[in-house]
């Protein structure tokens, strides 16, 4: 009742009474009803055709209770059922309710829809012992006395018939072997059998598309080839001259290599053993005694052996030829002393323009940093790339003022060299002459006394020359000798004391003048 089911479950809600008398006794039937009247409408089964003039107990044990009687046809005609359970329990799909015999089934709605010729048939021709589900979809299922006596086939093709069968009629055979396959027949392809190609059964092994398949026994050139004969072979005839466009390989003909016969170069039918390289053909005609690889084709062309002009690009090398050096200025032969000779030349300007030399050899590997190839002469130099960067005074002058030979590197980078007749010290204050002077004017120099030295110059030594007090010549490396830093090293000859009062001069003496001096008493400077 809960789940509105059944005979109850669709009745209105009211009391049990309403129907189920009481006090009759407990051996009363209170579930009795008219089963004559009784409205079947009401339960969970409708009874139509057949159904109808049924007595109640051809459905409904009496050992059951009535609820309980099934509701699926197989409950009922399961012994009816000659598929013997195979199709399942919905027997409606088939059998209707007028006649159990007369089965209605939608062929259409399988996996395999009746057409053509199929629509005749019976459905016992395909379903052998009413087995339905068990039924082999395949053609040779029930062509196989078809199979067997078509003239080649005999197995060989497989099971899939409808390749080449229809629906409407077995014979003759639909198939286009053009259209439905890769491999479409020309020439004497079209009058051969089957047989001939497919020698082994389709499912089992699928034929080659390669011609070799066929004509390995043709085949002169053992397979070197490969498989791709219609390349050079047609169908029209095996034997018929090749047909073959070599500027389609890897090798073009070009120039005379149109003219040449095929053998010159095939020595054999085993075509792909011959070479590609230039040198292979020839080498009788290689001059450079192999000193140039085998790229005979970056100087050679095909048009003619000897003409080299306009193919060799010098560019492309390590030497790349500009202005003087360039070809229609230069011969070959001018820097190539001969033809076995290309890649040995040196590529150092020395190497050519050793007699133009005339700095003995300082300068072999760097021509370059001064010279161009435009002209050997030398225009302008930059001197800012050498140890000595040119500045003041020394951007105008002369070459030929520091470097008085053409070997330029002997000239000396310290300052003395050059200007020792400019130094009025005589040494006694080094050679490192740019402590003081400077390149835009030797006289405009400038030490200060004060600050780069240990020894303050005041009073009058302000005005005493360098050589006053440096009179010995330097020592190697330092810019000046040693002089003492008290008084008596420079007036011991004005001492008119000889030396009684010791060496401390400035206890006395001042800066000032000599002659000018201080006494130092116990209460302070007088």
């Amino acid at each position: 009742m809960k789940a509105k089911t059944g005979f109850h479950g669709t009745l209105k809600p009211q009391a049990c009474s309403t129907c189920h008398t009481d006090h009759k006794g407990r051996d009363a039937q209170i579930a009795g009803f008219d089963k004559k009247k009784f409205d079947h409408t009401q339960t969970d089964l409708l009874l139509r055709d057949k159904h109808k003039p049924l007595a109640c107990d051809k459905c409904h044990e009496s050992s059951k209770k009535y609820r309980d009687a099934a509701l699926t046809c197989d409950g009922c005609h399961k012994k009816d059922d000659s598929h013997k359970g195979s199709l399942g329990p919905k027997c409606a799909d088939c059998h209707t309710e007028k006649n159990w015999k007369e089965a209605k089934f939608d062929h259409g709605k399988t996996k395999f829809a009746l057409e053509g010729q199929h629509l005749d048939a019976r459905c016992t021709d395909c379903h052998k012992g009413n087995k339905y589900k068990e039924t082999s979809r395949a053609c040779l299922s029930c062509h196989k006395k078809e199979d067997d006596s078509h003239k080649g086939h005999k197995g060989q093709y497989g099971e899939k018939c409808e390749t080449c069968h229809g629906v409407n009629a077995w014979k003759p055979s639909t198939f286009n072997h053009d259209a439905d396959t890769k491999y479409a027949l020309r020439g004497k392809h079209q009058t051969t059998s089957c047989a001939a190609c497919h020698k082994e059964p389709l499912y089992k092994t699928r034929l080659s598309q390669d011609c070799h398949a066929c004509h390995a026994k043709d085949d002169k050139h053992k397979d070197t080839l490969g498989r791709d004969c219609v390349s050079c072979h047609s169908e029209r005839s095996w034997k018929e001259p090749a047909r073959f466009d070599h500027d389609k390989s890897s090798f073009p003909l070009l120039g005379k290599h149109g003219k040449v016969e095929c053998k010159e170069c095939h020595k054999s039918p085993l075509f792909k053993e011959a070479p590609k390289d230039c040198v292979s053909c020839h080498k009788k005609d290689d001059k450079h005694n192999s000193t140039l690889g085998d790229k005979c084709s970056e100087c050679h062309g095909e048009a003619d052996w000897k003409t080299t002009k306009g193919r060799f690009v010098h560019d492309r090398t390590r030497f790349l030829l500009r202005n003087a050096h360039a070809e229609t200025k230069v011969k070959c032969t001018a820097c190539h002393k001969d033809l076995q000779s290309y890649r040995q030349t040196t590529l150092a300007c020395f190497g050519c323009h050793k007699k133009d030399d005339k700095h003995e050899g300082q300068t072999i590997k760097s021509c370059e940093s001064c010279h161009n190839d435009s002209t050997w002469k030398v225009s302008k130099f930059n001197h800012a790339l050498t140890r000595l960067p040119l500045t003041g005074r020394h951007i105008v002058a002369t070459c030929n003022s520091c470097h008085l030979t053409l070997r330029f590197k002997d000239a000396a980078s310290d300052c003395y060299s050059c200007h020792k007749k400019e130094d009025k010290h005589k040494q006694s204050l080094g050679v490192r002459c740019e402590s003081c002077h400077n390149a835009r004017s030797w006289a405009l120099w400038d030490f200060n006394h004060d600050k780069r030295t240990q020894y303050v110059l005041n009073g009058s030594h302000s005005k005493v020359k360098c050589e006053g007090c440096h009179k010995e010549v330097a020592p190697k490396g330092k810019d000046a000798a040693p002089v003492g830093s008290s008084c008596i090293s420079c007036h011991q000859t004005a001492d008119v004391h000889d030396g009684q009062f010791g060496m401390r001069c400035e206890q006395c003496h001042v800066t000032e003048s000599w002659k000018k001096f201080q006494r130092r008493l116990s209460g302070g400077l007088t």
